[in-house]
């Protein structure tokens, strides 16, 4: 590496640390002030933080795999995560959470089911489904991180001890990388996270338009047009995947057959069907629900949901193209002259891409502005997890009365627990594909069924929610060890068999369980307080099956909300804006400029839309005095 890359990255690495450190004290000042900033941040700050959290390496690193090799079409994977829960949340989640004025997620969910016991087990699996998915996406960033960092930097950070590996080199590049920002995270609470997010966001968007600058500078629309087939830029497609790489590149459509989205059809049917019903359910109890309730009013939330929105893909995308078009220059034939290509190459093309064939100074920038990614996420979820730990559990049912002083305390410890043991599951998984597939489809899958139900069903009470979550947290965590253990389960058993079937097929079979769960819970049990349905409805006022509690308070006319069609109408303008703006910078750094000014036209057509039909709507939003 040459020294003016490592002294960027010196610059970059000491540049956070001061800033996150030098706000830190606003975080002292109690909870509210730890994990919410006190409700002070302005929206577009929270929407940049929001934006730059969601810009992580290990997604990155995969995107830029699956792009690599199945073109366009690729930009539907991001369904499973579900990416579309921006729009939703944008459209009215974001104004239905915020009108609660609480800290957490968990916490929220007290407004819903009450604080009786029914109540207390919803809030206490929601805190615990919290903290699951913490550490579970700190294991994530750790196997990319360590990926990434290994194939960058020449050293070789290995440990052993008499010939016995105690830490590969991934892994120590994993744990310093994961050292340095949990000081600052730990340190400052909301305030250093947010300040740090927006620095980072503002590295990550000159490295993604100084790489995708370089690739016009370094090949001729004519060479990108020969080397790149046209299926690969063909956003439409059919039942089933067929190879479209001919010549030296054949060998790809083999690792095409042998990823699981052969059958293309029905994967993508099933990305639709789960991404509705998790979009619906709301954010999960994580670092994008934090920020919602971090906005100083409902407006502010609206705001800061559709700022993410619009500044998050562009820059992320001409960054993943800029990646893919280098790789498909120098790295494919690499990979197809060393014979069979697998799943795991797909997953180094990003770092080796900026390892061998990047220039001085944009590397450094470049690998600044990845490290802020893995940083700017990881310190997200390292805030959002110990908030459930201690407002959620430890405050609630161990020490309710204590100093601010104490819990933030507190707060520090339940940090460095968390990312404890996300490390500790990160040692243990083998690849960031395997962890992407597990949160994606079986965690989310154990979330949609309660949390789809707790917004449109009047009846749902605090026994469903825990049970319906609870039987999606086993079925998630059985299906984790199934894939993590295959090897070692005999074949034709069926253990083998539903171990072999690819984590989104299986997602319909863990939303049935978890659905059955809260059935069971919610009939087996009473309803819900009706004064505590009453204050939920008249306050956050969702649409869904709400008529008897309207009709117990009659002689309060509380009106119905009638905006369900209005509020779909925006969520499917809403995809298609969201969409053109991953496919925009994509079809850009191709050169593929007839459907880069398609991709313009329906982003300024979809703007122009959801102007008349959302942002109009959020500015006739009502703001009470308090919240002012």
């Amino acid at each position: 590496m040459h020294i003016v890359d490592v002294i960027i990255i010196v610059l970059y690495i000491l540049l956070t640390l001061g800033v996150g450190v030098w706000v830190s004290k606003k975080a002292s000042k109690g909870l509210d002030s730890y994990f919410l900033g006190g409700k002070t941040i302005k929206w577009y700050y929270l929407g940049l933080s929001n934006g730059s959290g969601m810009f992580d390496v290990s997604g990155t690193a995969w995107m830029v795999g699956i792009l690599f090799l199945y073109g366009v079409k690729s930009f539907m994977f991001m369904w499973m995560w579900p990416i579309w829960n921006q729009v939703f949340v944008m459209m009215f989640l974001a104004v239905w959470i915020r009108r609660s004025k609480v800290m957490t997620g968990s916490e929220w969910i007290l407004t819903r089911f009450g604080d009786d016991k029914a109540g207390r087990a919803s809030h206490l699996i929601v805190a615990i489904f919290a903290v699951v998915a913490s550490i579970g996406f700190i294991a994530y960033f750790f196997e990319g991180a360590g990926k990434f960092m290994t194939v960058i930097l020449p050293w070789d950070m290995s440990l052993s001890i008499a010939e016995t590996t105690l830490l590969t080199s991934e892994q120590t590049y994993a744990l310093l990388i994961i050292f340095f920002t949990t000081i600052y995270t730990i340190k400052g609470g909301m305030f250093s996270v947010v300040t740090t997010e927006v620095l980072q966001y503002l590295i990550m968007v000159v490295a993604g338009i100084l790489v995708a600058g370089y690739t016009f500078y370094a090949f001729t629309d004519t060479e990108v047009n020969q080397l790149i087939p046209d299926e690969w830029k063909n956003v439409f497609f059919g039942n089933e995947l067929t190879g479209f790489w001919s010549g030296d590149y054949e060998e790809f459509n083999r690792l095409i057959d042998t990823q699981g989205y052969k059958m293309f059809g029905a994967f993508i049917g099933m990305t639709l069907f789960k991404g509705f019903f998790s979009s619906v359910a709301g954010p999960t109890p994580g670092y994008d629900m934090q920020r919602i309730l971090s906005t100083r009013n409902v407006k502010d939330a609206a705001y800061m949901s559709g700022f993410t929105n619009l500044v998050l893909f562009i820059p992320r995308y001409l960054l993943i193209g800029g990646i893919v078009l280098i790789g498909l220059v120098f790295i494919a034939p690499q990979m197809v002259g060393t014979g069979a290509v697998t799943g795991n190459d797909l997953e180094v093309v990003l770092p080796k891409v900026i390892n061998n064939h990047v220039p001085v100074g944009i590397k450094g920038l470049l690998l600044a502005g990845l490290l802020a990614a893995f940083m700017s996420t990881f310190s997200a979820f390292v805030n959002a997890g110990p908030a459930y730990i201690v407002n959620d559990i430890y405050k609630k049912y161990f020490k309710p009365v204590a100093s601010d002083r104490h819990y933030v305390k507190a707060s520090h410890i339940a940090s460095f627990g968390v990312v404890t043991l996300g490390v500790i599951m990160g040692f243990f998984a083998d690849s960031i594909n395997s962890i992407t597939l597990w949160i994606t489809s079986a965690l989310y899958g154990g979330y949609v069924a309660a949390n789809f139900l707790k917004w449109v069903w009047w009846r749902f009470n605090g026994w469903g929610y825990f049970w319906g979550m609870l039987a999606g947290l086993i079925i998630a965590t059985l299906q984790f060890f199934l894939d993590q253990n295959k090897a070692n389960l005999e074949a034709g058993t069926l253990l083998h068999d539903l171990s072999e079937i690819p984590a989104i097929y299986l997602f319909p079979i863990i939303l049935g369980f978890s659905l059955l769960g809260s059935l069971l819970g919610t009939f087996l049990t009473k309803p819900t307080d009706m004064a505590t349905l009453n204050s939920f409805y008249t306050n956050v006022h969702p649409w869904g099956w709400w008529k008897p509690v309207r009709d117990h308070y009659s002689e309060e006319k509380i009106e119905k909300n009638n905006e369900f069609w209005l509020d779909m109408f925006n969520c499917i303008i809403g995809i298609i804006w969201q969409s053109s703006m991953i496919l925009l910078p994509i079809f850009l750094v191709v050169r593929d400029y007839s459907k880069t000014w398609m991709a313009v036209a329906v982003f300024v057509l979809t703007s122009l839309i959801l102007k008349f039909t959302w942002l109009d709507k959020v500015k006739n939003l009502e703001t009470s005095e308090e919240e002012i």
